[in-house]
């Protein structure tokens, strides 16, 4: 029997992702650059994902000096570093066994950077009380997503598990439904209205599932990814009532909470709304928020740290995920560090704060410059139509291909949007993300890239998106 079809059928039945496709091509033209072929470019511009300091997005000083201090002790004996830094990188030695980044902790997390990260949310959710023992420390959000739907999840279930997914929705999360043997179901957001959740469009998609899968939990991405949709109040209402009525345990991916750039829009947490809203819902509906180091100002992507918060879990249910969160020993010191770093930053008075303060906000309306040249330039090509950013890190715009290009996309044995962006790549040096890898509604193509990059890159995507795509709708028209 041939070792393959011994793998899991799970995992078979993970689909293949359009990128593959793109990230193949670029890596043969990176590969043909350093060989001094000659293209239109000198080097690729990555914007697939969201990867902030690959694409020109400083580091916070404050961050790197105390995990520094941490990696190399030695750097507390200079005056150099300021008092602030030395007393956070001694604190959090001082929580390590031997004092030692090097160290296993004793416990799967340190329990002081719980506290943080508890009275964090507390502060953040206007009050509403965060509790130690709820909160997992995690090898960021996407590990975490996977734990929680592993106890979820029944894998031998007929008919099997269904998880109710926004559409479009990152492809990570699909993959980790699938790779556990569920059902993803999904809900379409509407693009028309800029890209709203709407109850009925839940109440469909709940339809459609039965005798296919058993729905026992809703996946709602707030900020959206890639949608760049902040949910108002009223619409987390609806969203929590209807998880009360079909009795789904609620998932609040929460990781892009820091960018929200709508006007008349701020982030709040399901918890919080939650809370707000009273008994019955904020006694029993079930919900778990997961956040990140990668997602907001640190863009630590490569710390690989985040947090799980679990509400109103049945204390058995709540038992088996901290067993199997604590098959890993612990989540890695540095990535705990960084979550520290992330919920408990320099407050003014403190010797970093000017300069942290200063960084963060030089983040902050670069951003929002970003996305306000970014619509503005999309909408301005034919066939480009794009809904407003109101947080999160990514465009997603629709583009109408003409016809010529879909028929050229089928012959070559494409998705319609994938050959578009490989078109983008071979002749920019542009990497984007085409929409079919993100459960985009049938008939309707997009592309996504990244916009928590510098001015100077996101100005340089622009210029050659526009560039290409008037061209290839000249071509192709």
């Amino acid at each position: 029997m041939s070792v393959l079809q011994e793998i899991s059928p799970n995992v078979k039945n993970i689909k293949q992702s359009e990128y593959e496709v793109l990230a193949s091509r670029a890596s043969q033209i990176e590969k043909e650059l350093s060989q001094g072929v000659r293209k239109p470019y000198k080097e690729l511009i990555d914007v697939c994902w969201c990867d902030p300091h690959s694409v020109g997005v400083k580091p916070l000083t404050f961050v790197r000096q105390v995990l520094a201090a941490c990696v190399y002790p030695q750097l507390m004996k200079s005056h150099e570093l300021p008092l602030d830094v030395r007393q956070r990188a001694q604190w959090l030695l001082g929580r390590c066994d031997g004092g030692s980044v090097g160290s296993y902790n004793a416990q799967p997390c340190i329990p002081e950077i719980i506290e943080k990260v508890s009275e964090f949310t507390t502060r953040r959710d206007g009050g509403v009380p965060s509790y130690p023992e709820n909160i997992f420390i995690s090898t960021g959000s996407q590990w975490a997503i996977m734990d929680i739907l592993n106890v979820l999840v029944n894998s031998e279930a007929s008919p099997k598990t269904g998880v109710l997914t926004p559409a479009p929705c990152h492809v990570t999360s699909m993959m980790s439904i699938t790779a556990l043997g569920a059902a993803a179901v999904p809900y379409y957001l509407t693009e028309e209205q800029g890209w709203t959740l709407q109850v009925e469009e839940l109440q469909r998609a709940l339809e459609s599932a039965k005798g296919v899968c058993n729905p026992v939990a809703l996946y709602v991405i707030n900020p959206g990814n890639p949608a760049g949709l902040v949910q108002s109040r009223k619409s987390m209402q609806e969203v929590i009532r209807f998880a009360s009525e079909k009795r789904l345990f609620l998932l609040a991916d929460e990781v892009y909470q820091d960018f929200v750039y709508g006007e008349n829009r701020e982030f709040v947490s399901y918890k919080r709304v939650l809370a707000e809203m009273g008994p019955p819902y904020s006694d029993t509906v079930e919900l778990v928020s997961f956040h990140s180091t990668s997602k907001g100002f640190m863009g630590e992507c490569g710390m690989r740290g985040g947090y799980v918060e679990l509400v109103n879990l049945d204390p058995a249910v709540q038992k088996h995920i901290f067993k199997l969160i604590s098959k890993s020993s612990c989540t890695p010191v540095l990535a705990q560090m960084a979550l520290d770093l992330m919920v408990n930053p320099p407050q003014p008075g403190d010797p970093s704060y000017p300069l942290y303060n200063q960084q963060t906000q030089h983040i902050k309306n670069m951003l929002a410059q970003n996305v306000k040249t970014t619509h503005e330039v999309l909408n301005s090509l034919p066939g480009v139509i794009s809904q407003p950013v109101e947080g999160g890190a990514f465009v997603f715009p629709r583009v109408f291909l003409p016809p010529k290009a879909i028929q050229k996309a089928e012959e070559e044995g494409m998705q319609p949007d994938t050959f578009y962006c490989v078109r983008l790549l071979e002749e920019t040096g542009v990497l984007c993300c085409p929409g079919s890898e993100f459960e985009q509604k049938e008939g309707t193509y997009h592309i996504r890239f990244c916009i928590t990059a510098s001015q100077d890159i996101v100005k340089e995507v622009l210029r050659h998106l526009t560039t290409f795509h008037t061209k290839f709708m000249k071509d192709f028209s």
